[in-house]
């Protein structure tokens, strides 16, 4: 996950949010392994809070899968002018290439929304082996990586307030 930072085993640094952003983040969570998914989706909420981000400015959001997360995000750009949005999911590689089309699909999707320039889109998908990989990044072994989403959000949407420094 090249838009989160990387904590190797260290505590994560929370940013501040800006005192000008007013902006709603969206976290837009795959119902697909819940049981990596939705502990992704609790940490990316406590460190939004941790932020600074106001309860009314956070708001969670569910869709079937991962391929889903892409059309979510977009249709919330479209209509919400949303501080940041976290796609969070979660696929495990099997013995079909399924595994491929939906990692694909889900990263050049998120990439496309990205390249538009108007909404951060953090990219909160863990694409792993096993599942024990995947329990091991939502809040095992290896930290929560909805955690580290929600800061990569808050950096970037602090972002513009940077231009103008």
């Amino acid at each position: 996950m090249s838009t989160i930072l990387n904590t190797n085993g260290e505590e994560l640094k929370v940013p501040a949010i800006h005192p000008n952003q007013r902006g709603t983040f969206y976290i837009v969570t795959a119902d697909w392994n819940p049981d990596v998914t939705y502990p992704l989706r609790d940490g990316a909420v406590k460190v939004l809070r941790q932020a600074g981000v106001a309860e009314k400015n956070i708001r969670t959001m569910s869709v079937p899968g991962t391929v889903e997360l892409v059309n979510a995000a977009g249709v919330i750009m479209e209509n919400a002018s949303p501080a940041a949005i976290i796609v969070i999911g979660c696929v495990i590689r099997g013995d079909t290439p399924h595994f491929d089309y939906v990692c694909q699909i889900a990263a050049q999707g998120v990439a496309e929304l990205n390249a538009r320039g108007e909404t951060p889109v953090i990219f909160g998908v863990l694409t792993v082996d096993n599942l024990q990989q995947a329990l091991d990044r939502a809040g095992g072994a290896l930290g929560n990586k909805g955690e580290e989403a929600a800061a990569a959000a808050v950096t970037m949407a602090n972002f513009p307030y940077l231009l103008w420094k």
